[in-house]
């Protein structure tokens, strides 16, 4: 194909030219995928996808992000790259929900102690509905 053979074996860049209006980007590196994914996102929201897949063959985890225009490629076999995983993964969900991830996680840190201490209820104590035998 129109990719250099580094890139079916852990990454690459792709031989076609990126100056392209489709562009494929594999990247090998965690924080450059984080940095391009986030600005992707962030420059085109309603068009970005994202797409995470667990190729069970050659135990790698491949994920996608891309707005049919750049197409940004990261794949692994590390276990300790899952954490970084779920965190980019939790960060697109939350901004895909159409909230801010930095606001939430100051909110949850402050959000627990001025919350109080007890547990709201839909029922009044006691009013606790008998199920079984009696």
């Amino acid at each position: 194909g129109p990719y250099a053979p580094s890139a079916r074996g852990g990454g690459g860049v792709p031989v076609a030219s990126l100056a392209g209006d489709n562009r494929m980007v594999y990247i090998e590196d965690w924080d450059t995928f984080y940095a391009e994914a986030e600005k992707l996102y962030l420059d085109h929201p309603a068009h970005t996808r994202y797409s995470l897949k667990y190729r069970h063959t050659d135990g790698k985890v491949l994920l996608k992000v891309t707005n049919d225009r750049v197409c940004l490629q990261y794949q692994t076999d590390q276990q300790q790259d899952l954490k970084r995983i779920e965190k980019l993964n939790n960060i697109f969900i939350t901004r895909m929900c159409g909230r801010d991830p930095e606001a939430d996680a100051a909110e949850g840190a402050e959000g627990s102690a001025s919350k109080g201490d007890k547990p709201v209820s839909s029922e009044e104590p006691g009013s606790k509905k008998r199920r079984g035998k009696r």
